[in-house]
């Protein structure tokens, strides 16, 4: 009843892996915003705080953990929901993302039904109604 859909934040180079998050959310009434890199996700977060983040690790210039460490440096996002996701499974990176208050580390590949399950749960989404 007049609240905001909620927005939730990809961050991966990979253009699979864009794909992958704009299916599993279509059916969701979701603002999606996927970016590239760690540096374009970096300036829309300076001035916004989205529903929940979802980071991959391995990207160019800048991984995704470190592009965390740094969100949480800033005061507006030391509680945002954030989603970790790689295709390298390592301890060490399981553990920083914990540390970084990461709520999830999802190994890739994944389903189009983890994604959308894992939406659903941090933002709590509902289906998108084409009856309105």
């Amino acid at each position: 009843m007049g609240n905001a859909r909620p927005t939730v934040i990809g961050v991966d180079n990979s253009p699979s892996m864009k794909k992958l998050l704009e299916r599993s959310t279509e059916n969701l009434d979701i603002d999606l915003t996927v970016f590239a890199s760690a540096a374009e996700a970096w300036s829309y977060l300076q001035s916004n705080i989205p529903d929940l983040l979802i980071l991959n690790i391995i990207m160019p210039i800048k991984d995704g953990l470190s592009l965390l460490n740094e969100i949480r440096q800033l005061p507006n996002h030391r509680q945002t929901q954030v989603i970790i996701v790689s295709s390298k499974d390592y301890a060490q990176d399981r553990i920083l993302a914990k540390e970084l208050g990461a709520l999830e580390f999802i190994a890739k590949p994944m389903p189009m039904s983890t994604i959308t399950d894992v939406v659903v749960k941090y933002t709590h989404a509902d289906l998108k109604n084409d009856n309105n």
